[in-house]
């Protein structure tokens, strides 16, 4: 066997041309063989990966049962979340059968980051006043907001993506709650924000950041209910996982005017739509459509981490782990299943 086959074969998918840039740059220390699929992974196309030794996937491919089984047939010992996120991985399914490994926090302040601009921009009409500019509209009508400082930001999930935005936020000279189920009350201490109960933040926030993982106690945590308990007027940010929000609820309120705005790069339903270029199609998803005609929702393609310094971490730890796994070291960042 030649010396370039008894490399270890790494089966990427739902690669785009900024992936294959980023990991082929870095791949040049590892030296795997990488083939690159713009699919997402099915049960359908698992073939692909029948000589690869790792599966590399990304937030929108869903780790199913039945892609476990295949994969486990081929071979395949480890797959690969080059995302945070793991809610996609049936992880009771691939215990005992594969290792599972993920990039637990490859850019904090890039994802911190866009939450403020989603902020700002819904806040100062920037999107509407670009538009407006460029037909020489230079009225004021319509694009009234307020100022940041002295009003108060809900921030549940104080993980480092969370911590990373209250920091920000702060920096407004914002009145910062933050609800988490493990508080770090020394942190809140030195940069001087609250914990409270979850009720408490929605009712006295004028801006909800959603900054949390996706898990059956936080699945459609914001619902009518939790809406109800909102102040009138209230901005809504998700920038964590899109089932964090139940969307037919969030358009009554819009509908409604109790909830004034919304940004969001994520939606419940976005593994068929984000990251690709659908523009010369109708859009069969009614929800979505709807949320596109409001004129006070800004919703981005789940474009929060992407900045270069994000790629550059996510590919660098992907091959970590990869490599920890191929060299018999501990997975520092495996995810197991856990009752």
């Amino acid at each position: 066997m030649s010396e370039e086959k008894s490399k270890p074969l790494i089966a990427f998918f739902d690669t785009k041309p900024y992936d294959r840039e980023v990991f082929n740059q870095l791949n040049e220390d590892y030296g795997y063989r990488i083939k690159y699929f713009q699919y997402h992974i099915t049960p359908d196309n698992c073939i692909l990966a029948k000589d690869a030794d790792v599966v590399v996937v990304f937030v929108n491919d869903i780790i199913s049962a039945e892609v476990i089984d295949q994969l486990s047939e081929f071979g395949v010992k480890l797959v690969a979340l080059r995302c945070s996120g793991f809610n996609n991985v049936d992880l009771k399914h691939a215990k005992g059968k594969m290792q599972i490994v993920r990039v637990p926090a490859y850019s904090p302040n890039a994802i911190a980051e866009h939450t403020v601009a989603l902020m700002m921009t819904l806040n100062r009409k920037i999107h509407r006043a670009y538009f407006r500019t460029r037909d020489a509209n230079f009225t004021l009508n319509g694009l009234m907001g307020f100022t940041m400082q002295g009003k108060t930001a809900g921030v549940i999930g104080t993980g480092k993506i969370g911590k990373a935005l209250v920091k920000i936020l702060k920096g407004f000279d914002m009145e910062v709650l933050a609800y988490d189920p493990y508080p770090d009350e020394k942190l809140a201490s030195e940069i001087g924000f609250t914990y409270v109960d979850l009720d408490s933040l929605l009712q006295k926030s004028d801006v909800i950041s959603l900054n949390c993982p996706l898990t059956r106690e936080t699945k459609w945590l914001i619902d009518k209910d939790a809406i109800a308990l909102m102040k009138k007027g209230v901005m809504i940010i998700n920038t964590g996982r899109g089932k964090l929000i139940r969307t037919s609820d969030l358009i009554d309120g819009l509908k409604s005017g109790k909830v004034a705005s919304a940004g969001l790069d994520v939606y419940e339903e976005e593994s068929e739509y984000f990251f690709e270029d659908l523009s010369d199609r109708v859009l069969f998803d009614d929800t979505l459509a709807r949320l596109l005609t409001f004129n006070n929702v800004i919703i981005t393609s789940h474009q929060a981490f992407f900045t270069r310094e994000a790629l550059m971490n996510i590919a660098g730890v992907t091959l970590d782990n990869i490599r920890d796994f191929f060299d018999g070291k501990k997975l520092v960042n495996e995810v197991v299943y856990s009752k």
